[in-house]
């Protein structure tokens, strides 16, 4: 305060003169092309027809041996993707020998009768090819991705790993340890648990969906599990004629067939055993499962019941509506508990994949002292798709901008368009179902929409998981009445209080 101009004037020269960026702004002088111009650019640009879905024509052939081949060109680059899909997956397992498809499914790639591990990924690395193996529900497969000109040494690796695994016992041994590490992280983690739990308590222990989704299986049945229960799985269900051979990419079936019949001719005909998958009743709703995990900062909650199986008239129109109701960042169910109330990070809510009855079912993480009331809304919205709150007016538009105009990049890469051929394969959809699907998801109406949420999505059915401290939340669960509360353990058995 004490200052006088000349400190002040020292001070600025010290400290403002280096150091400093100066901005000068010339606004450009008007212009005779603009100055008649009609538009209004404070207005975004409206936006123009999104373009048809450019799917490829779906090429089928049969080998010699009965195994199935399909492809889709596309030789935009010269990358060609071929998976192996083996009708077998998880509920191709015994409940004894619960988690032998994945076990083997993990090892097929650790050693051929002729390569050890090390030798594949060598000889695939020098090649500038990839290959992983995997199981799902319904299906298990064999990938890879090589470049076109190396398609045929990468094709030999390939076959040789589909025929030939040898399941190296030290790897055995190794997977199995590595295997019974999963199942526990899985029980110690809330969303991971509850979702392993589920299963049985939908279709029961001796439904092949009654076993947990991630394929895993049990302790007991890792434990029970040996080498040669493995060759055993792998000679049963690897039949050429209950395979496809799915090939995207930059080749022709002129090119391609000679080199599967090269590759493939060792393997014999024949076709794998039916699996079974029974139907089940309805899912008699009115039961609460708590899972106690004490001192947890959130509890999970999972609301869920046996829907419908694949190949509804309807799915188009379901797949709209969960996508609505649970199935993104502006879901109902998100904006609900993320968005409004902020007593969860993200919430979903879904039907699972699987060719026979599906489980509708909704996960939502929340923070403890939310629990019951959590509970409250998960129902609200349940009930709210399933008729009591219709899809209509802007919320109906909102989703089918969303759907619509993403449709054009759905195919961009070749995993897309492996995945969508998959679909084909695992659900035995027509081979122009995709070259359809724009025009079928942009005809659906609001009627259309309500009547397969309906059909789906039964309130009444639900059970309940919470995984959480029950020791704050047991009771207000218990003051809502939704039906018998019952506590299991991590391994799903029945405790007193």
């Amino acid at each position: 305060a004490s200052a006088g101009p000349a400190e002040v004037r020292a001070a600025g020269q010290k400290w403002l003169r280096a150091n400093h960026y100066t901005l000068l702004v010339k606004p450009f002088p008007k212009i005779a092309a603009g100055s008649n111009s009609g538009l209004d650019r404070s207005l975004l640009p409206a936006l123009s027809p999104a373009p048809d879905i450019k799917f490829p024509e779906v090429q089928r052939a049969k080998l010699k041996n009965g195994l199935n081949v399909m492809l889709l060109e596309r030789h935009s680059a010269p990358i060609v993707n071929m998976t192996l899909a083996v009708d077998a997956g998880f509920v191709s397992d015994t409940a004894a020998k619960a988690g032998a498809a994945s076990l083997a499914l993990d090892l097929m790639d650790e050693g051929t009768k002729t390569r050890d591990a090390f030798q594949i990924v060598n000889e695939l690395d020098s090649l500038g090819a990839r290959l992983s193996t995997f199981s799902q529900l319904d299906l298990s497969f064999i990938k890879l991705q090589a470049t076109a000109e190396n398609l045929r040494p990468s094709l030999d690796i390939f076959a040789d790993v589909v025929l030939n695994p040898s399941f190296p016992p030290d790897l055995f041994a190794i997977q199995k340890q590595r295997r019974l590490a999963q199942i526990g992280q899985e029980k110690a983690q809330p969303n991971a648990l509850a979702l392993r739990l589920l299963p049985g308590l939908l279709y029961g222990a001796n439904h092949a969906y009654g076993r947990p989704f991630s394929g895993s299986g049990y302790e007991k049945s890792i434990e029970g599990i040996a080498r040669e229960d493995l060759m055993q799985w792998h000679a049963q269900w690897f039949k050429p004629g209950s395979a496809t051979v799915i090939v995207t990419g930059d080749t022709t079936l002129e090119k391609l067939l000679p080199a599967l019949e090269g590759a493939f001719s060792q393997w014999q005909p024949g076709s794998a055993p039916a699996k079974n998958v029974g139907t089940v009743a309805k899912t008699a709703g009115g039961k609460i499962y708590l899972i106690d995990k004490p001192d947890a900062p959130q509890s999970t909650i999972v609301a869920a019941h046996v829907s419908e199986p694949s190949g509804q008239a309807e799915e188009l129109a379901i797949e709209m509506v969960l996508q609505n109701f649970g199935g993104m960042a502006t879901s109902r169910l998100n904006r609900n508990l993320r968005l409004d109330k902020h007593w969860s990070y993200g919430t979903s809510g879904f039907l699972d994949d699987a060719r026979g009855q599906r489980p509708f079912i909704v996960v939502a993480p929340v923070q403890t002292d939310k629990t019951k009331e959590s509970m409250v809304e998960v129902v609200k919205e349940i009930r709210g798709i399933a008729g009591e709150r219709l899809l209509a007016g802007e919320e109906y538009a909102s989703i089918m901008r969303n759907m619509t105009l993403r449709l054009p990049g759905r195919f961009e890469t070749l995993n897309a368009l492996e995945g969508a051929a998959i679909e084909i394969v695992n659900y035995g959809l027509p081979a122009d179902y995709w070259s359809r699907y724009a025009g079928s998801v942009r005809a659906l109406t609001e009627p259309q929409l309500n009547d397969a949420a309906k059909k789906f999505v039964r309130p009444g059915e639900i059970i309940w998981i919470v995984v959480g401290d029950l020791k704050k939340v047991e009771p207000g669960i218990r003051e809502l009445g939704f039906g018998e509360v019952v506590r299991l353990s991590a391994d799903g058995e029945t405790l007193s209080r």
